[in-house]
């Protein structure tokens, strides 16, 4: 059966969205009019390479058998959904008509699938260890999220590596790493059904009878998604240095060993949280991925760009680790890093006080 699924996001969230797509399920992108009406005049285009084919196919939502709609979030009848995926940054919820259709889907009681790599609120309130913690300093307005049930509050890990290629248009995204998005349960048995019944679905999916990667992967562990904590922590954050930034490969392997030790920290405070050491990816399996990604993270590209706000998680694991009583130097020193980088584009951006 043909399930409606809404996602905030029409830059990453095309990729989830494809997927469905080529399952037969129908997506509405949550977007800005121009982007939405240029995907709905044009549709969208994932490039995406098939295990040992050289080249990137370009799967265009045209031709497949769910529908695609975008619009801006002030049009979204949220009545029509059974499922909301959430592939936007975590900054971008404080826009006032996001807040306002966040408000809606919360009051509606759907559940949501977050794609961000900071862990929604709610989620996190879903984690015993978490859940008296104060760590809405690491978020740009934790007002956002105080209207949501935790238990339908879902996140799915975001490890396929996308972007926008910057000649092309709004609707294009190109693939550079095509894993797959780990998603843990909800609480609701019949959100749960849902999310299984959209993971066969996607799973089952070929194109000219081969497999297509970045598949949904539902796990019963909360932990599962905060794998990714140890990638962002060790690679991501510490693209944004003093200076220019630099590449993920070159902030892992610049030194491997002080990129081991922070990576096997913030594994260790998953565990102190509950998660196996089944829920985690070693090391060396991180380091290997992080030889092809040429690129600086796309938190160090926006600092570099000037935005005054990015997702926080390097924050976050500083704040869960401090009163855990586990503070690290190294993330302590990567977080004073990133917030001196982002006071100095407030101020050049004019954003700061007189």
């Amino acid at each position: 059966m043909p399930r409606n699924i809404l996602i905030l996001g029409a830059s990453y969230g095309s990729l989830l969205g494809t997927k469905l797509l080529m399952a037969g399920h129908n997506v509405t992108l949550v977007c800005r009019r121009k982007t939405a009406d240029l995907i709905n005049r044009e549709g969208t285009e994932v490039r995406i390479k098939l295990r040992d084919e050289a080249e990137h196919r370009a799967i265009r939502s045209r031709d497949l058998p769910g529908t695609l709609d975008a619009m801006p979030p002030e049009d979204v009848d949220v009545s029509r959904y059974d499922l909301v995926g959430l592939a936007m940054q975590e900054p971008q919820y404080t826009n006032h008509t996001i807040r306002v259709l966040m408000i809606k889907v919360a009051a509606a009681k759907l559940p949501c699938l977050s794609l961000m790599n900071m862990p929604p609120l709610p989620y996190l309130k879903r984690i015993p260890a978490l859940a008296e913690l104060e760590l809405e300093e690491a978020y740009t307005n934790a007002g956002v999220w105080e209207r949501f049930e935790p238990g339908l509050m879902s996140l799915c890990s975001p490890d396929p590596q996308a972007f926008r290629p910057p000649d092309e248009g709004a609707n294009v995204l190109h693939v550079g790493l095509p894993t797959n998005f780990k998603a843990a349960r909800f609480a609701d048995a019949a959100h749960n059904q849902l999310l299984r019944e959209l993971e066969a679905d996607i799973d089952a999916v070929r194109l000219d009878g081969q497999d297509v990667p970045v598949k949904l992967k539902v796990f019963e562990s909360l932990f599962v998604p905060l794998a990714k904590w140890s990638m962002l922590l060790t690679g991501n954050y510490r693209c944004i240095t003093p200076q220019e930034p630099q590449s993920i490969r070159d902030a892992v392997h610049g030194d491997l060993a002080r990129s081991r030790a922070i990576y096997e920290h913030v594994d260790a405070i998953a565990r102190r949280l509950g998660a196996d050491p089944e829920d985690q990816v070693p090391f060396e399996k991180y380091a290997k991925a992080a030889e092809s990604l040429l690129k600086p993270s796309s938190a160090a590209r926006a600092v570099a760009n000037g935005t005054p706000f990015i997702e926080r998680v390097d924050l976050l694991v500083k704040l869960i680790s401090h009163q855990l009583g586990a503070p690290d130097p190294e993330i302590d020193r990567t977080v004073e890093t990133v917030d001196r980088k982002l006071d100095e584009r407030v101020i050049a951006g004019g954003y700061g006080s007189d």
